[in-house]
């Protein structure tokens, strides 16, 4: 079935989702979303003491630099109602073999199952379009994951392998055992 758009060539339930490149000034609500995506979906992989910590101040740190230089990466938000709906990050040209990088691609709670992640993935395909040196992206998802495994099947993606999570800012405690990860790869995704 042909889903109806609107002038964009959109849906029209993402109608009233604005997308623009992030900006500094995002920072401290993109760090706000991400802590609430890993308090959510990353128990049992992370450390409850570290999740139920004060990972926000650490991510306003991770997206104040990532923002405030962003030479080789991008990041789009999405809004809806003012609100932060969605974000994705890229960095093109990571990996010699996997090509760009999509590092974070979180999507608000109540927002999940809207188009959002869709969209947010699509205009990482076209920044790695425009800006990398090679067409394929990538990105790692927790193997407990499941949920986020499917959607990124249903958006072409295919698990490539698996290995061991790198602890959050390095610290070994701040994981829950030994959790694994999968790579997700688009060989071509950007052609």
């Amino acid at each position: 079935m042909i889903q109806p758009t609107v002038p964009d060539g959109r849906s029209p339930r993402l109608a009233s989702v604005r997308f623009r490149p992030a900006e500094p000034d995002d920072a401290e609500r993109i760090a706000g979303l991400h802590a609430d995506s890993w308090r959510r979906h990353y128990r049992g992989a992370y450390a409850d003491s570290y999740l139920d910590g004060d990972v926000t101040t650490e991510r306003r740190s991770v997206w104040s630099t990532r923002l405030a230089s962003a030479a080789n990466s991008a990041t789009v938000v999405a809004e809806r109602g003012g609100r932060l709906a969605g974000f994705v990050h890229v960095m093109f040209d990571h990996d010699p073999v996997w090509g760009s990088l999509v590092d974070n691609l979180h999507v608000a709670h109540d927002q999940h199952r809207t188009g959002i992640g869709t969209e947010l993935l699509d205009r990482a395909t076209r920044a790695v379009a425009d800006r990398a040196n090679g067409t394929g992206m990538y990105l790692w998802v927790l193997e407990q994951n499941t949920a986020a495994q499917r959607f990124y099947r249903a958006c072409g993606a295919t698990r490539a392998e698996a290995a061991t999570v790198e602890p959050p800012g390095g610290d070994p405690t701040r994981l829950d055992g030994s959790p694994r990860k999968v790579r997700m790869v688009w060989p071509a995704r950007a052609a």
